[in-house]
């Protein structure tokens, strides 16, 4: 009986990160693994592996409606896909030595930072539309959608691409580190560095959570960092949530997007550095 009450309140839970994460674009992992490494007694690389699962499945399960509505972008999530994932790999086996309380208070400032990076923007539902760099004309990494508040169609192309990459090596590398799919960090860098408006941002983090994830889970699951009894109840509370989230997604208010991922990031990150410093 403890065992099916256990895997119900891991479902449910889940399913209600799920649901939250994608309507503020930051992946369910970023809030699972902070909330169950606190107030849980299990191991952290355990909880990190299941992080990565979650993270995956959240992109999977809410891609394909958002790439339907135009919201993603395989093109715009692509070329900073590939280069997180492969330091992503490098991550995940550095993760799995270091010392744990160092790796929550380091996630836990991380966290906070991208929080108060995009909660002081105030350009960031619909950045200025800027001109396209010499890499982001090259590999087209421009595109439009349909936005359903505003009643018309929003043209975008992003910028700054070279010095983007830069810095998607380091979130791929974070994302290894932290058991965590980054869509933290990715979201920030779509919109404030690369001027993508918030709505292709989430869509496209989404899209690049689900490339580098795979990438940090498999050093993880080679060191059998895997627990069933918390894995598979979460996996499908997520999938279920996360579908739902995405319907939400395209007929919400993009300010309103914005305070609910601002939210979500600050509350896992004071949770994450009090826990490391053993508060």
């Amino acid at each position: 009986m403890d065992l099916v009450l256990w895997s119900l309140f891991l479902f449910l839970l889940s399913f209600l990160i799920g649901f939250v994460a994608v309507i503020g674009g930051v992946g369910g992992s970023v809030l699972f693994v902070p909330i169950v490494s606190s107030f849980f007694d299990f191991n952290l690389d355990f909880v990190r592996a299941t992080g990565l699962i979650l993270g995956l499945t959240t992109s999977l399960s809410s891609s394909p409606k958002l790439l339907e509505e135009g919201i993603a972008s395989i093109r715009l999530s692509l070329p900073f896909s590939l280069t997180a994932s492969l330091f992503s790999i490098l991550g995940a086996q550095v993760g799995l030595v270091v010392d744990k309380n160092l790796i929550r208070v380091l996630l836990g400032l991380s966290i906070i930072l991208a929080s108060l990076l995009l909660f002081f923007s105030k350009s960031s539902e619909f950045p200025p539309k800027r001109e396209c760099d010499f890499l982001a004309s090259l590999l087209k990494l421009k595109g439009s959608y349909y936005d359903s508040f505003l009643g018309k169609e929003v043209e975008w192309c992003a910028g700054r691409s070279l010095l983007a990459l830069l810095f998607f090596s380091l979130v791929g590398f974070m994302a290894g580190l932290f058991g965590l799919g980054a869509g933290w960090a990715n979201l920030p860098l779509y919109n404030l560095l690369m001027g993508v408006p918030l709505k292709v941002s989430i869509g496209s983090s989404l899209l690049t959570l689900s490339i580098t994830t795979s990438s940090a889970l498999w050093v993880y699951l080679k060191k059998g960092a895997l627990l069933p009894i918390l894995t598979v109840p979460s996996i499908f509370g997520i999938f279920l949530g996360s579908k739902l989230g995405a319907r939400l997604l395209i007929k919400i208010k993009p300010k309103r997007a914005k305070l609910i991922g601002v939210s979500l990031l600050l509350l896992a990150g004071l949770r994450s550095l009090l826990k490391g410093i053993g508060i």
